[in-house]
């Protein structure tokens, strides 16, 4: 079937996608997804608290914390090429190293009960 070499088996040849993404977040995730949030929360108030000033810090104290997050919000992600518009925040790639959206798009609100 397979050979040696460029062309023996490997795991993704022999069994289809090798990175298998959970169906739902497991309750780890989700406590570490909170974690993160709450350490993006204590530096924004910690510079906020120093007395510094500029745009960004202005956008971050415009967002809603962690605690006043609902759980869509905090473990479900605005995705436009999604059918239903919205991704669960694990299948987003990098989830743990990028920017979290804290809140929807202004006219999509309402419509996806975030």
């Amino acid at each position: 079937m397979f050979g040696f070499g460029a062309f023996r088996a490997t795991a993704v040849q022999l069994g289809g996608r090798l990175n298998k993404i959970p169906w739902r977040m497991s309750a780890t995730r989700k406590a570490n997804q909170r974690k993160r949030l709450r350490a993006v929360d204590d530096v924004v108030n910690t510079l906020a608290s120093s007395g510094v000033q500029f745009r960004a810090l202005n956008q971050a104290l415009a967002v809603p914390t962690e605690a006043q997050m609902n759980p869509a919000n905090k473990y479900w992600v605005f995705a436009r090429n999604d059918p239903g518009l919205k991704k669960a925040v694990h299948k987003v790639p990098k989830f743990s190293r990028v920017e979290h959206a804290r809140e929807w798009p202004v006219g999509l609100r309402k419509s996806l009960g975030a």
